[in-house]
């Protein structure tokens, strides 16, 4: 029996290891990301150009991205172009919804309670609690310098 010393399984899992094309992955991920961020502002300047408010024009692309991204995950096209696309299609809301919809869609035997109810939000309740979180404290923080500003 042969032993391994740590510097031997480093070597061995770098060895074995597939490389990545790191400046590859970001361009791909820079790319989707900006198209994704294009259509987000061309679904704006449509929603202004059919008279909607330009605070409420926002809203109603967020509202629209979603669900363009659930859509293409029920129809499991959206995991086709994330393998390709990368971190380009999970940094913006559309990753949101994917994790949302692709959890529902796994829990979908177990009932609509226990299964969807209960397991939807695994993969994207703690993005939500750190955000909520980081918000929070952001905002305690900015409070507190703005009241010691005031006091000076």
């Amino acid at each position: 029996m042969q032993i391994y010393t740590k510097e031997d399984k480093e070597r061995l899992i770098k060895k074995h290891s597939p490389k990545s094309p790191i400046v590859k992955d970001m361009l791909l991920a820079f790319l989707f990301g900006g198209m994704i961020t294009a259509l987000g502002e061309a679904l704006r300047y449509l929603y202004l150009y059919l008279g909607a408010k330009t605070e409420d024009a926002p809203v109603y692309v967020s509202v629209t991205v979603v669900f363009i991204g659930a859509a293409l995950t029920l129809l499991g096209v959206f995991d086709k172009i994330a393998k390709y696309a990368g971190a380009g299609t999970l940094v913006p809301i559309t990753g949101f919804s994917n994790a949302i919809t692709s959890q529902a869609i796994d829990a979908k035997s177990e009932g609509v309670i226990l299964g969807i109810g209960s397991k939807i939000f695994t993969v994207s309740g703690p993005v939500i609690l750190f955000g909520i979180s980081a918000g929070v404290l952001y905002g305690i923080i900015y409070f507190s310098v703005t009241e010691i500003m005031k006091m000076l």
